[in-house]
């Protein structure tokens, strides 16, 4: 299955989208008004300190404060850690007393923070001091010493013991050789690297570290001091490796630009990377416009004929599995099985594709065959294996609904590209024309009450005003008699249905 990845630049904004077998599975999106802000360090001063909470509020110099919580600051075991990014897997011991947050930070105090996730709607960005530098194979993190030696972890997604066991020593000797004083990860593209690609890359992040901490001293409260490679080069570096078959740029400068990043840091994939020339938008060639498109959609079509339906609200994402138009060729449960395990494969996609995280609940169509649901859960986790945000599934739970989690550092697809419909505010629904003509009546009702008028002019939407001529035309005569003033009516085309004024003439 071939696997590429698609750049489309324009003067506004630059999206990425990974394919596979001719499927979009990701999309990034960065708009030039917008910077995505996750890996970036700042040099921060704590603004308040919440002892409730155990957290404190840190000014970083952007529009809101950032939040910082106590388990943040707390050196994390990186042994088993995955790559940069996701957290780390605990050893196996007792866990400590969380520390107390005042016995931590102190308000008025610089600290150098790092952006884990990116400001969300009213909330701010979410800050660490636990700081990690990517790089090509490694990920730095200078305060992941241990007593007696330096820490070196290796991804869990790095599955061979012989492998493993020669990327520590590897990375140990030339850590001892160079007297690095911080801990590193070997990421998953780490895996079959050589010595010198290693030790290239412990002598560009120590350096790169030392260069940091300097700007950290100088630099004033609340200023950026370092920030990660722009989203095109941080995205190849990530992805580009041997599964990804070949990188489509349709910009001539960009192109030029990811070539000389490519042959300084990925020379042995530099040769995969193009310039697409062609007169045709390449989204829209190889149909990436049409599956966005799709991903604002509430409703998910399957092949067989069912269906899901998606809705993302501020606490969670609900998403429900239906049959649909699929009748299945023998027994119900064998339909509703089949369903599900499409459905299963469908819900994992989707969650990526469309960057959905935090607390996700799958309503699957109820089955009565326990191997059938064992085996559900089972493909669903096997697809979202594939997924490289890090995600957890809890099982079903006693209502029948399939509980999970899924690591979210980044805003979803949906509130990058879209906004609270101005009619409706975000609810998905709208007042009924007979709705609002029963609120016009009592607004005249009010209104004749407070003040004295000789008439009264009701502005309102064309569908509002039809049926008050129409089928409410009677309740108008009546209400126009109770009040004893004239009222006329007139038809706003922008008005959205819900709106109205009342004027007094």
């Amino acid at each position: 299955m071939s696997t590429e990845i698609l750049v489309n630049v324009s003067a506004q904004e630059t999206r990425v989208a990974l394919v596979e077998g001719g499927a979009l599975q990701e999309v990034f999106v960065q708009r030039e008004s917008r910077h995505g802000l996750v890996g970036n360090l700042y040099k921060g001063r704590v603004q308040r300190v919440l002892p409730g909470m155990q957290a404190a509020f840190v000014e970083i110099g952007l529009d809101r404060t950032a939040f910082l919580h106590a388990r943040d600051i707390q050196p994390l075991d990186h042994d088993a850690g995955e790559d940069a990014g996701s957290e780390a897997k605990p050893k196996a011991t007792p866990p400590s007393p969380e520390p107390k947050i005042s016995e931590l930070l102190t308000e008025g105090q610089d600290v150098l923070v790092q952006i884990v996730k990116d400001p969300m709607g009213q909330k701010g960005a979410r800050l660490t001091t636990q700081i990690s530098i990517p790089s090509r194979y490694l990920v730095l993190l200078p305060h992941g010493q241990q007593s007696g030696g330096q820490q070196v972890g290796i991804s869990v997604k790095i599955e061979d013991e012989a492998e493993r066991a020669r990327l520590r020593e590897l990375v140990e000797a030339i850590v001892a050789e160079e007297g690095a004083d911080t801990g590193f990860i070997v990421r998953t593209a780490g895996e079959g690297a050589s010595r010198d690609a290693l030790r290239a890359d412990v002598l560009f992040l120590t350096k790169l570290w030392r260069s940091i901490r300097l700007a950290a001293h100088e630099a004033r409260t609340g200023a950026m001091v370092y920030g990660d490679l722009p989203m095109v080069m941080r995205i190849l570096r990530d992805l580009l490796g041997t599964q990804v078959d070949r990188v489509r740029i349709d910009s001539q400068a960009s192109y030029e630009q990811v070539v000389r990043f490519a042959r300084r840091f990925l020379p042995e994939v530099s040769d995969r990377i193009e310039y697409h020339d062609s007169d045709g938008p390449i989204f829209d060639l190889f149909g990436v416009e049409d599956e966005l498109a799709r991903a604002l959609e509430r409703k998910v079509v399957l092949k067989s004929g069912g269906y899901l339906v998606i809705d993302q609200t501020e606490a969670m994402t609900t998403v429900d599995v239906n049959t649909g138009g699929f009748v299945g060729r023998s027994t119900l449960e064998e339909t509703v099985f089949k369903t599900n395990l499409e459905a299963a494969q469908a819900v994992a996609r989707q969650l990526r594709l469309r960057n959905l995280g935090g607390i996700i609940i799958v309503d699957f169509i109820d089955m009565e065959d326990t191997a059938h649901r064992d085996e559900v859960l089972r493909v669903l986790g096997k697809a979202m294996d594939a997924d490289p945000a890090r995600s957890a599934i809890s099982g079903v739970s006693s209502l029948g609904l399939v509980e999970m989690t899924r690591k979210r550092t980044r805003e979803s697809l949906e509130h990058i590209l879209c906004e609270p419909c101005p009619s409706c505010q975000g609810r998905g629904f709208v007042k009924t024309a007979e709705t609002v003509c029963f609120e016009i009546f009592r607004e005249i009702m009010r209104s004749a009450r407070q003040f004295d008028a000789k008439e009264m002019l009701v502005l309102c939407a064309p569908d509002v005003a039809v049926r008050l001529l129409d089928e409410q035309s009677a309740q108008l005569a009546e209400l126009e008699g109770a009040v004893g003033v004239p009222i006329r009516l007139q038809a706003e085309s922008e008005y959205a249905q819900e709106s109205f004024d009342v004027v007094l003439l």
